[in-house]
C-alpha cells in the first residue's frame, strides 16, 4: 500500500509502512522465517531503507522552493558526516561490513529525518496518520489482552527465537525461552504484543501517548477526545503496565506532567505534585518495613529498582561504568560496532544499555555532544514554537516535543534508536516539524542556476 501511494505521487504514503509495517516488523520477519521464506528475508530487511531512500530522492526531485535551513539541520548533517567517517575509515577492530551495519543503526535515522524535512508540509494530512497510530495502539492492546488471558507471549508462536538465532546469533534465554527482556526480576511475564520486545512495546506506548495528546488537543489547549481516543488511551495504560518496563513507565508519567504544564492543566499538575508527595511518603514507609515484611512481586521490584539491588539495575550500572571508563580512556571512540546491538550480536560489546553511552563509546565524545545538542535543540524549538503554531503544525510540534521528553529516560537504559519503528517515526516527525517552521511564506521556484 505504501509503495502504491508513493508510486502515485503521494510520498506521504510512506507513513503507512512506518506505522503498520515497522511496528510489527520483527513479528512479520519471524513468521516469514517459520513459513520457510528464509531466502526472502534479506530483501525484506533491506526494503525499509530502500523505501526511505526512494522517497527522499522523490522529495528532492519534486522540490518547488529553496529550503531554508535551520541550525538543527546543520548540526544533524555534521553528526551524519562525522559518524560516516568512522564507517569509511578503518577505525577500530571491526571489519568494513560490521562498521556499515553499526553506522546504519547509529545514523540512518538522519536519512529518515531529511525525508521528513524535505516534505512539503502543506500536502500531508497529519490527522489521518495520527489516527492510524491511535488504531495501531488499540490493536496492540487487543493482542495484549489475548496474551494476558493465555498467560503466554505471542512470540512463543511466531518463530521468534529461531529467527533471532539465525540472523542475529542471539540464543534463546530467560525463564520463558525467548530472551531475558521478556522476564522480570519478580518472575512475572513481560509482554510485547506484536512489537519486537517488551522494551519496544513500552516505548511505542510513549509515542502513542504523545500522539494522542497532540491529536485531541485543540489550539485553545482544550482536550477533546472521542470514543476511539478513549480506547487508545486505555490501551496505553494496559500496555505500559504489562510491558513491565520501569524507564518507559517513568517516561509515561513525565509525558503526562509535561503535557499538563505546556497546556496549563493545573488540575493535572496539582494531582501529580500531590501524588509524588504521597509516593515519597509511601516509599519511606516501604524502606522501613521492607526487610521485616520480606515483600515480593511488584513491591519487591519497586524497592530493588530504587536501591539498585536487582540484577537488571546492577547490570545497567555495570554497563554505564564500563562505557564511561571507555570514553575516558578513548575520547575519540573505539570505532563503530564496538557497542550497542551490532556489537552484542558479535559478542564484543563495550558498555551499552544507554543510547548516549553507546554513541560515545563508538564515535567519541564529539559525537556524543553533537547528539545531545541536537536533542536539546529539538526540545527548545518545540517549547518555543508550540504557542506560535496552529492546526496541524501545532499538533506535529506537540507530538515531537512530547516524544522527545518521553524517550529521554528510556534512552538512559536502552538503545532506542535501534528500533526502526520508534526511530523512524520520531525522526520523520522531527523533520516534518522543522519543515513546517521553516516553510517560506511565499514559496518561490528554485532557480536552475544561481550564477
Amino acid at each position: 500500500m505504501a509503495v502504491r501511494e508513493v508510486y502515485k505521487g503521494r510520498p506521504e504514503g510512506i507513513l503507512l509502512f512506518f506505522i503498520f509495517g515497522l511496528s510489527m516488523y520483527t513479528t512479520a520477519m519471524s513468521v516469514s522465517y517459520m513459513l520457510g521464506l528464509k531466502s526472502f528475508i534479506p530483501f525484506f530487511q533491506f526494503f525499509k531503507e530502500l523505501l526511505v531512500l526512494s522517497v527522499l530522492a522523490l522529495n528532492i526531485a519534486t522540490l518547488k522552493y529553496r529550503p531554508r535551513f535551520h541550525l538543527i539541520d546543520y548540526a544533524i548533517l555534521v553528526f551524519f558526516v562525522y559518524t560516516l567517517l568512522y564507517a569509511i575509515l578503518p577505525i577500530g577492530q571491526q571489519g568494513f561490513s560490521a562498521r556499515l551495519l553499526a553506522f546504519k543503526s547509529t545514523s540512518f535515522y538522519i536519512i529518515v529525518y531529511f525525508t521528513g524535512r524535505l516534505f512539503d508540509p502543506k500536502t500531508i494530512y497529519i490527522n489521518k496518520y495520527f489516527n492510524y497510530i491511535v488504531l495501531l495502539t488499540i490493536a496492540a492492546g487487543a493482542v495484549l489482552c489475548v496474551e494476558v488471558m493465555m498467560h503466554q507471549q505471542l512470540q512463543l508462536f511466531t518463530g521468534y527465537t529461531e529467527y533471532c538465532y539465525y540472523f542475529f546469533n542471539i540464543e534463546p534465554s530467560g525463564i520463558f525461552g525467548l530472551s531475558t527482556t521478556f522476564d522480570s526480576d519478580s518472575g512475572l511475564r513481560r509482554f510485547a504484543s506484536f512489537f519486537n520486545n517488551p522494551l519496544e512495546h513500552a516505548a511505542a506506548t510513549l509515542l502513542a501517548l504523545a500522539v494522542i495528546g497532540a491529536l485531541y488537543t485543540r489550539d485553545d489547549n482544550k482536550f477533546k477526545i472521542n470514543i476511539t481516543g478513549i480506547l487508545a488511551l486505555c490501551a496505553t495504560v494496559f500496555s505500559i503496565l504489562f510491558a513491565l518496563s520501569r524507564a518507559p513507565l517513568a517516561g509515561y508519567f513525565l509525558i503526562i506532567y509535561v503535557y499538563a504544564l505546556i497546556t496549563k492543566k493545573k488540575f493535572i499538575t496539582n494531582t501529580v505534585h500531590a501524588s509524588v508527595g504521597l509516593a515519597l511518603i509511601y516509599l519511606i514507609y516501604l524502606f522501613t518495613q521492607f526487610e521485616s515484611n520480606n515483600n515480593s512481586g511488584l513491591i519487591a521490584v519497586l524497592m530493588n529498582t530504587i536501591d539498585f539491588s536487582d540484577p537488571s539495575s546492577v547490570g545497567h550500572l555495570v554497563q554505564w561504568v564500563e562505557g564511561i571508563l571507555s570514553m575516558i580512556a578513548h575520547p575519540l571512540g573505539l570505532g563503530l560496532g564496538t557497542s550497542g546491538r551490532v556489537a552484542g550480536s558479535l559478542g564484543e560489546n563495550v558498555g551499552g544499555e544507554n543510547q548516549f553511552i553507546i554513541i560515545g563509546v563508538q564515535a567519541g565524545i564529539i559525537a556524543l555532544f553533537l547528539y545531545l545538542a541536537i536533542y536539546i535543540m529539538f526540545v527548545k524549538a518545540g517549547l518555543k514554537w508550540l504557542n506560535k503554531l496552529k492546526g496541524k503544525e501545532r499538533k506535529v510540534c506537540m507530538a515531537v516535543l512530547l516524544i522527545k521528553v518521553g524517550f529521554f529516560i528510556p534512552m538512559l537504559t536502552s538503545e532506542v534508536e535501534s528500533s526502526s519503528y520508534l526511530s523512524y517515526m520520531d525522526w520523520f516527525l522531527s523533520g516534518l516539524f522543522i519543515s513546517m517552521i521553516m516553510y517560506p511564506v511565499q514559496p518561490q521556484v528554485q532557480p536552475a542556476n544561481d550564477n
